[in-house]
């Protein structure tokens, strides 16, 4: 059964194949997502360590030191060790991922490249490279190279072929009815979002905003889709996951990640069925026949539709098809033909004659589609 507990779990001698939904598992990515069933995983976001290469202290120009990323787990002995990492981690996050799940991939000039040319040797197929522009970057205070204001992110399916997920509308949505595009400018994590210590340092170096995995959780999953953080630290896919309706399993061997990431998921309440709804296009609305519409009597053999100029007309036949201008087809083709037309969409063309009014057919296929999401809707006991 599905549970939003946010406990921690060891991944060895996991009981069933079970996925262990809705759970911070503690160990190291490669072995914790060995464990876990293949093709179980709908996408993958990782947040690897970015291998930064630090050569000493960098200081403010008061002299202040910057609170870099130093920790251990980001510390390898050269690019042999970290493409080896890499090729290892991605190689086990692919088993894992259902034949039409995708990948997230985010770092910095440092890694991201290295990380991409990885992924295809592994037959990731990359959908998109999106440039995650800081709107608050930090400076640069050596003043010795530009201000390092953006990192990108790699979105990948697990294969050519893969039917992934992505809701074009409801980015489209998101970003006031405009196509969105693949520069996102959103701020670092600043103020009450950026989590602390018991001493009041950063919790962690690199956490990253809320809103970036919004947008990718819109953009490239469902409601009730399993999401996987592989470098989970403090947990931000994961409280993104919970408010948004999607299940989480987050995979850190820091302890005191772990901690951290448990007490903020305590916190995160998942939105109601009615917030999570987004807006969807034509495209993903059930496909309806025009013949449907001729056998269930919404329109009669023999019945003549009209172009709204009345200019063409045309008769229904009782195999859904059409007839005008001895030019016969479906709605689609007789339309284009008697408009000399390369195309032509016959739901919206076609209209009929109802009490003196124009009427187009697509209002009974509007009212078949509504039947048929009524009958999907679950009806309470």
């Amino acid at each position: 059964m599905k549970t939003e507990s946010t406990r921690r779990a060891e991944p060895r001698g996991l009981a069933s194949r079970e996925l262990p939904l809705n759970q911070i598992l503690a160990g190291d990515c490669i072995e914790v997502m060995n464990s876990l069933p293949e093709s179980s995983v709908d996408l993958i976001f990782a947040d690897p360590p970015y291998n930064l290469q630090l050569k000493g202290d960098l200081h403010r120009p008061d002299n202040s030191k910057v609170d870099a990323v130093d920790d251990h787990w980001d510390q390898f002995t050269g690019f042999a060790a970290y493409d080896q990492f890499t090729r290892e981690w991605l190689a086990a996050a692919r088993r894992i991922l259902k034949p039409n799940g995708a990948i997230w991939v985010i770092g910095s000039y440092h890694n991201i490249f290295r990380v991409g040319a990885s992924l295809q040797d592994a037959g990731y197929w990359i959908l998109n490279d999106v440039i995650w522009r800081k709107s608050n970057p930090m400076p640069n205070f050596r003043g010795k190279r530009l201000t390092n204001a953006h990192e990108t992110m790699i979105w990948a399916s697990k294969s050519e072929n893969s039917k992934y997920t992505f809701n074009y509308e409801a980015l489209k949505s998101l970003n006031e009815g405009i196509q969105m595009r693949s520069d996102w400018v959103l701020p670092i994590c600043t103020g009450g979002e950026r989590l602390k210590d018991d001493k009041g340092d950063k919790a962690h170096p690199t956490q990253k905003p809320e809103s970036l995995l919004h947008r990718i959780l819109i953009g490239s999953t469902n409601p009730g889709d399993v999401v996987l953080d592989l470098f989970f630290g403090t947990g931000t896919t994961g409280a993104v996951a919970k408010m948004l309706g999607r299940d989480f399993i987050g995979i850190e061997r820091e302890e005191a990640y772990r901690e951290i990431a448990t007490k903020r998921l305590e916190r995160v309440r998942r939105l109601d069925a009615g917030a999570l709804a987004t807006t969807t296009g034509k495209r993903a609305e059930p496909r309806v026949p025009f013949g449907q519409v001729v056998e269930r009597g919404m329109l009669r053999p023999g019945e003549e539709l009209y172009s709204l100029d009345s200019r063409h007309k045309a008769k229904v036949r009782a195999d859904g098809s059409l007839i005008g201008n001895d030019v016969k087809g479906s709605i689609h083709q007789v339309g284009a033909a008697l408009q000399r037309a390369p195309s032509c969409n016959g739901w919206t063309y076609w209209h009929f004659r109802r009490e003196g009014r124009m009427v187009p057919i697509d209002t009974l296929r509007q009212q078949i589609r509504a039947e048929m999401q009524a009958e999907d809707t679950p009806r309470p006991n």
